[in-house]
């Protein structure tokens, strides 16, 4: 059934490329956005209202932070995701920090800020958290969602971290001026 729809939407042309996995999972090419993407924005404007998502700026010993590249959306990014209808923050922080690297809270996290995401939805909305206290039980181990992991020092971040990324870092650790917006 995911195949035929896959096939539906690649001829509608409504996803780019597509690969299958050793395991037959469809996966969307990590360089391109989907254009499924403004349709499942419309209908999460209808069902949902607003959207609240979470990022962990998560800080090692060296002072590099983790930041991880999905398989449907370019670029690398904090690691997080959605809060469910029922969930804490905190509770969609540590659930997303354990699916996309493997890292377990072992302390308080901090909220840093709590901003507009614009440029997915005028009612999407990013909360972030500095994390200090953490382990990893094990390296990570790259998924269909998650390609790649990894700590990055901030002179030194990939090139196509995202905008919201870098400007995020900027006001963390370089003093910027905190901006409302994503």
């Amino acid at each position: 059934m995911q195949k035929r729809f896959a096939s539906f939407m690649v001829r509608q042309c409504l996803i780019p490329e597509i690969d299958e996995s050793e395991d037959g999972m469809i996966l969307l090419s990590p360089d391109r956005r989907s254009r499924l993407t403004p349709l499942l924005h419309a209908y999460w404007r209808f069902s949902r209202g607003m959207t609240l998502g979470v990022r962990g700026c998560v800080i090692d010993e060296a002072g590099r932070v983790l930041l991880v590249r999905h398989s449907y959306t370019p670029g690398w990014h904090f690691p997080g995701g959605g809060v469910e209808v029922g969930q804490t923050m905190k509770a969609a922080l540590a659930d997303e920090l354990k699916q996309e690297a493997n890292v377990e809270l072992a302390g308080e996290p901090r909220l840093v800020g709590l901003y507009l995401n614009s440029r997915a939805s005028q009612r999407d909305h990013v909360a972030l958290y500095r994390v200090d206290a953490w382990r990893q039980p094990a390296p990570f181990v790259p998924t269909r969602e998650i390609l790649e992991a990894g700590f990055f020092a901030l002179e030194a971040l990939p090139e196509d971290t995202t905008r919201g990324t870098r400007e995020r870092i900027g006001e963390m650790f370089a003093g910027r001026e905190q901006s409302e917006i994503w």
